[in-house]
């Protein structure tokens, strides 16, 4: 029995020769056998002494049938991919310093694989919202870009002013009058290797997403999820590892977490207990996605009187307010 590793070819050989005289247990054999090429088998199990199978490899598919694509039948690949698998969302423009300009077709919105932000998750973003031809708070979403930057210790590829002037004429070709602008720094392409030293330059993209639905007020159920949360130092930086994030949003959408079932006299920044929040009259989630929504439930404990309380009503009016009449400090017009 030790000699069938021997007998087979090299690259169906599972069992170097210094590991045969383990052998003596197990029984190694092809079902259906069928060498069609180097690299391709139909079926190979490994059977123990105790009758079980388990399938190692199972296989029909043969190498020949991964094509070699030139460059422009990858790029006409892109484009029936982006034909063929068109979401709610509309790509408008997206700028990348790998280009070094501004494109509109959504099919070449890409970045290299090789980005760091890509493979390591070394890269920040922001997002801005584009409210009637419009950018809202931009220049205090720069600020905050630049600052998670230097957190991830990231250079900047341009300087603050090159970067606003990019942003704002990224979403001027793209003609979106309402949606957001959001938009990443990451330590760029170069290699595989853990330490961005090896990468050329930093990169810059952003991308213009339109988006003409209504701020929703709905209610909504939060569930407490069992993923960790981030460490401080990663949580107060926007950066591109988003996976806490992404796990939680899908353990809530799991339990049914995120579904349907509105004047302050001061606010308290500080350190609130899960129970102590559960005992909250009015509850809401705020964000530059979200601006507003009020939650009405938390795990099985009503929130309030299980509706939509008047506060949250009152501060979305006022976001919305200033979204569309605010000072010029918060609104940055767009040159169409």
């Amino acid at each position: 029995m030790a000699s069938l590793s021997a007998s087979l070819p090299k690259y169906m050989s599972l069992f170097p020769p210094r590991h045969t005289h383990h052998l003596h247990d197990l029984c190694v054999f092809p079902r259906n056998l069928s060498l069609m090429k180097e690299g391709s088998v139909r079926e190979l199990r490994i059977a123990t002494s105790s009758n079980q199978t388990e399938p190692l490899i199972d296989s029909t598919d043969k190498l020949s049938d991964i094509p070699l694509l030139s460059c422009s039948e990858a790029i006409e690949k892109l484009k029936q991919n982006r034909e063929n698998h068109k979401g709610k969302q509309q790509f408008l423009a997206m700028y990348s310093s790998i280009f070094g300009g501004i494109i509109t077709d959504a099919a070449a919105m890409v970045i290299p694989v090789d980005d760091h932000m890509v493979h390591r998750g070394h890269g920040v973003f922001d997002t801005a919202a584009i409210m009637d031809g419009y950018l809202y708070e931009l220049d205090q979403h720069i600020d905050r870009i630049i600052r998670s930057a230097s957190m991830a210790k990231i250079v900047l590829p341009f300087d603050r002013e090159t970067i606003r002037r990019i942003l704002v004429k990224t979403v001027c070709a793209s003609k979106c009058i309402k949606g957001s602008l959001r938009y990443w720094i990451s330590a760029g392409p170069g290699d595989f290797q853990l330490s961005p030293s090896g990468c050329c330059q930093p990169a810059l993209y952003a991308i213009v997403i339109e988006d003409q639905s209504l701020f929703d007020l709905e209610g909504i159920k939060v569930v407490t999820s069992s993923v960790p949360m981030k460490p401080p130092q990663f949580a107060t930086m926007k950066s591109v590892n988003y996976l806490p994030n992404v796990l939680s949003k899908m353990e809530a959408e799991e339990k049914e977490g995120m579904v349907r079932d509105g004047k302050l006299h001061g606010i308290r920044v500080d350190n609130v207990s899960v129970e102590e929040g559960k005992r909250a009259d009015e509850m809401m989630l705020i964000g530059s996605g979200v601006l507003v929504r009020p939650v009405v439930q938390w795990d099985e404990q009503v929130i309030g009187d299980g509706k939509e309380g008047p506060i949250s009503q009152m501060l979305l009016n006022f976001i919305l307010e200033d979204m569309k009449s605010g000072p010029s400090s918060v609104r940055v017009p767009v040159p169409y």
